[in-house]
């Protein structure tokens, strides 16, 4: 029977050191579990106070820990007594045959001894209470990865929500944090961010949040893929993303011999060609950073090439002007294009062809109206201004030349701008070529051309005159 017993308890602590090594857990710790737990549930059943810990304890036997033992230090008295904390000389006597009145005793019990009332409330704060060690550990352990790529199992549909196996306990993937379009069988691998790891008191293990739709998810895989941003030598400044559409990463970089852009698409978009493949061949534009918002837009609205970019840094607006046939590359699927420019770079994007832009200037009316929207040069306008002041201690002689504002159709800002490049009156202005004047800052190819036009036209006029 005693060898019976002592298999037993050995296959207890057989099962306590498998669990350990399936759970993760330190043997130490769920041993110590096992021994609150114990102490607990016997002071329960004997009505101890929580007072009296000192008096009890949990011991597992030296021979390999086979042995788990409940032993109370009580207390020797001439007669029976009902007090837990109490034992009478004749029953001490039995167990030690020294004992005498006034004297402490310690009583050993086993568990297997007790009551199944003892044994089963015992069993049911150990198990509670190893749930809650097993949850807490792994909420820490992954609280601390998150942010970071991770890889599961798909597993099974919940409605819209995926359950992905990760190994040690089961992540989830809302509708909103996945890629539209993927399609995914039991046991297919994938990779995702950690986005949130929350603790629940009604979930028996942490909720672990994943996503493959985060802009953060798309910065994790080009860490991982190029080692120029994983080193720091590359920065990713920004990413703006329509998952399954179309993402735009921002790049930027303090080495002067390093190109940004080159180094994120690859020997032949090898590298590039990786993360496009994990994300379902969804397009990907490298875009090179810039302070100048007009160079940043220009950059960002790949693969369109604008014409020109006016910005407004007041009211928020910029107008982009793109050849005839790049109008749709501009836009993009539903908008996409245009949508991420203007949320990477924070300006109202307007959109419009050479042609429509040219059919606006016809009339004074809009190119009043392109003005009050677009008076982008507000710096240019002010340094005309000290211009202006600096040639009128010049004399008489600019009462020769003719001001740039008599010219019909030509707008303050144009003026302004002119001014700011150099050009101060309409004589000057004959000189310059539609290449050379495309070349000062704010006028653009298509600018340009407007003003030789209205310049022409209102030569005639004049002579007609």
């Amino acid at each position: 029977m005693a060898t019976k017993q002592a298999t037993k308890e050995t296959g207890l602590f057989e099962a306590i050191q498998q669990f350990c090594q399936d759970k993760s857990l330190d043997r130490e710790l769920v041993l110590g579990v096992i021994r609150d737990s114990l102490l607990a549930a016997y002071r329960k059943k004997v009505g101890l106070e929580a007072e009296t810990d000192d008096r009890c304890q949990v011991d597992f036997g030296s021979d390999n820990k086979n042995e788990i033992i409940i032993s109370v230090l009580r207390d020797v008295v001439e007669d029976k007594t009902t007090n837990p904390l109490e034992i009478s000389l004749e029953d001490a006597q039995k167990l030690d045959p020294k004992a005498e009145v006034g004297t402490q005793i310690r009583v050993f019990e086993k568990p297997q001894d007790l009551s199944r009332v003892l044994s089963s409330q015992a069993k049911q704060m150990v198990f509670q209470r190893l749930r809650d060690m097993e949850k807490e550990l792994l909420y820490q352990e992954y609280k601390s990865k998150e942010g970071e790529l991770t890889h599961g199992y798909f597993q099974r549909w919940k409605k819209d929500i995926m359950s992905i196996d990760l190994g040690k306990v089961e992540g989830i993937m809302l509708k909103k944090d996945q890629n539209p379009g993927e399609k995914y069988r039991q046991g297919d691998r994938l990779k995702a961010i950690i986005s949130r790891v929350e603790l629940r008191p009604r979930e028996p293990m942490p909720v672990i949040t994943l996503s493959r739709a985060s802009g953060d998810f798309v910065k994790k895989l080009f860490e991982m893929e190029i080692p120029e941003v994983y080193d720091g030598i590359v920065e990713i400044r920004d990413v703006a993303r329509i998952p399954s559409y179309r993402t735009k990463v921002v790049v930027t970089t303090s080495k002067s011999d390093v190109d940004p852009v080159g180094a994120c698409v690859g020997m032949k978009g090898v590298r590039i060609q990786a993360i496009v493949r994990e994300l379902g061949n969804e397009r990907i534009d490298i875009v090179l950073h810039s302070d100048e918002p007009s160079v940043f837009i220009a950059n960002a609205i790949s693969p369109a090439k604008p014409v020109e970019v006016h910005v407004d840094r007041k009211r928020g607006d910029a107008l982009v002007i793109v050849p005839d046939e790049s109008l749709s590359l501009a836009i993009g699927i539903n908008g996409s294009n245009v949508k991420l420019v203007s949320q990477l770079s924070g300006f109202k994007i307007d959109i419009k062809t050479v042609s429509q832009y040219n059919q606006e200037l016809a009339s004074p009316e809009a190119r009043e109206k392109l003005d009050r929207l677009f008076n982008a040069q507000q710096e240019a306008m002010e340094e005309s201004e000290d211009q202006y002041e600096d040639a009128s201690e010049e004399g008489d002689e600019d009462s020769e030349f003719t001001p740039l504002s008599e010219v019909p159709g030509l707008t303050p800002r144009i003026v302004g701008l002119l001014e700011a490049g150099g050009i101060k009156n309409v004589e000057t202005l004959l000189e310059f070529s539609q290449e050379e004047l495309s070349k000062i800052s704010g006028i653009g190819k298509t600018t340009a051309e407007q003003i030789l036009r209205l310049l022409r036209e209102s030569i005639e006029w004049v002579e007609e005159g």
